[in-house]
């Protein structure tokens, strides 16, 4: 047994040792890869069982993601002030302890509350993570390390709808939760006696004001978003929040771009090529992860499947994704881009333009194949789109795009959401007027919903056309 004393950053590590200390990142990593995919399939039993709205509730997701997006640049610089290790076990321990309140919560609010905890501990467990797998790894074996991380890549998101159906279905939604416990504790353990001792760096000045305004105005527009409108009417305090957010998001930007040491390196920005692929990026989050929300609810609520059906369907997405990725990355090499964008985004959209089709006699089959098919454009597009994205940023920016590019990920997604769910709740109140406090949603504002969504993918499809088919090395 090798102790962790024996185990150094800088030695010459025999591939089987680091077995055990992978072990413990991979755990707490999937833990909170489990997690962020299991919320959409409990959503509908969690409206029930906690008396509240989906419009409501869609902040355990959101406020989420927001929380996620806080931290996740603050991992490098966390990971450096306390060490790589400790900064990993502490905010495994976070993950956990906050799992456990989820659990426990009475109400939506206090739900949403705990999953804002959540997100800020799993915000920063994953970039840590992989960057103790990336440095442990021994010269000339770290691309087959890096590579067992796509384990708990592929297996999460395919089986965390599977796990959550089943256990809100035969047990109760509590234990999506307080699964991550025994996860976290073995992780603990493993962590504890297996992960190297990583020394303490000298830290850059932290952007405090970056730290204040940027979760500020996400959340204000988020919130705005959201309560733009009380079905038919306008509401002041939606549109407050949304243009004092705007505001606020201005002066995030004006900062982070005179910053020193910005939070999040917008400077990125100066490469036309980063802006056009990073643009089409945010579009494929915007229609494919906004939209995953929902299909869940139209399952369950209008085919009339249990949690554990729709988790089955749901998982069938990460199979095809999981799939074409590797395709996708062959294809790159050799055609760029421009084909694997137009395509991914192209049948994107077609597939959800066969969601709202969907109406209580769609066949089984049919609701499966347009499911495979999101997966399928998502495994062409998705991450082929980050390495151009990375491919195309400033040399100078490159160890600061990927915070970026992942904070930025969660943010618009969390738009995404508020925005689509608010217009669900405007449509259902065009089908029932009379009706203008929707609580329960019409099959045919669904549709409409999809429809919204297959347009986005539609312009991100187009636009992508735009995108240089390969990025000359910077």
């Amino acid at each position: 047994m090798m102790s962790k004393d024996t185990l150094s950053l800088d030695s010459e590590i025999r591939l089987g040792a680091l077995i055990r200390p992978l072990i413990a990142i991979v755990l707490g990593m999937m833990m909170v890869m489990l997690d962020s995919t299991a919320m959409n399939v409990a959503i509908p039993k969690l409206t029930h069982d906690l008396e509240t709205t989906f419009a409501t509730l869609q902040w355990t997701i959101t406020g989420y993601m927001l929380a996620m997006s806080a931290t996740i640049p603050l991992a490098g610089w966390i990971s450096d002030r306390l060490g790589a290790s400790k900064a990993f076990l502490i905010t495994v321990v976070l993950f956990s302890l906050s799992s456990l309140l989820c659990s426990f919560a009475q109400t939506a609010e206090q739900l949403i509350a705990f999953r804002v905890i959540q997100g800020l501990a799993g915000g920063m467990v994953q970039p840590i993570g992989m960057a103790m797998v990336f440095r442990i790894a021994p010269e000339g074996k770290k691309g087959q390390v890096m590579g067992l991380l796509g384990i708990p890549m592929l297996l999460a998101p395919a089986s965390g709808p599977v796990i959550s159906g089943w256990l809100v279905e035969f047990v109760t939604w509590h234990w999506i939760f307080l699964i991550n416990v025994p996860i976290g504790i073995l992780a603990l353990v493993l962590g504890i006696k297996f992960l190297p001792v990583t020394e303490k760096k000298e830290t850059l000045a932290l952007d405090i004001p970056g730290m204040i305004l940027g979760p500020l105005s996400f959340v204000s527009i988020t919130y705005g978003i959201t309560h733009i409108s009380d079905g038919l009417r306008m509401n002041t305090m939606g549109l407050t929040a949304l243009i004092g957010g705007g505001i606020v998001l201005t002066l995030f930007i004006i900062n982070e771009l005179k910053h020193k040491h910005p939070l999040l390196e917008l400077r990125a920005f100066s490469s036309a090529d980063f802006r056009k692929g990073i643009t089409v990026s945010w579009i494929q989050y915007m229609a494919l992860n906004g939209s995953l929300v929902f299909i869940p609810q139209y399952l369950q609520l209008f085919k009339g499947y249990g949690p554990l059906t729709t988790g089955l369907i749901m998982s069938v997405m990460a199979i095809t994704s999981g799939v074409l990725m590797p395709i996708g990355g062959k294809i790159y090499d050799y055609l760029g881009i421009r084909p694997l964008a137009f395509s991914g985004l192209s049948i994107i959209a077609i597939a959800l333009l066969n969601l709202s089709n969907l109406d209580m006699d769609s066949s089984l089959p049919f609701v499966v194949f347009s499911i495979a098919l999101l997966g399928m454009g998502m495994g062409l597009c998705m991450m082929s789109l980050n390495t151009f994205i990375l491919q195309s940023a400033p040399s100078s920016l490159i160890s600061r795009v990927t915070p970026l590019t992942s904070a930025a990920s969660s943010i618009v997604i969390s738009f995404a959401i508020a925005g689509l769910t608010s217009f669900l709740t405007y449509r259902s109140s065009v089908y029932d007027s009379d009706n203008n406090q929707v609580e329960l949603f019409s099959i045919g504002a669904f549709g409409d919903t999809f429809v919204l969504a297959a347009c986005i993918a539609a312009i991100g499809a187009l636009l992508s056309l735009r995108i240089r088919k390969k990025v000359n090395s910077n």
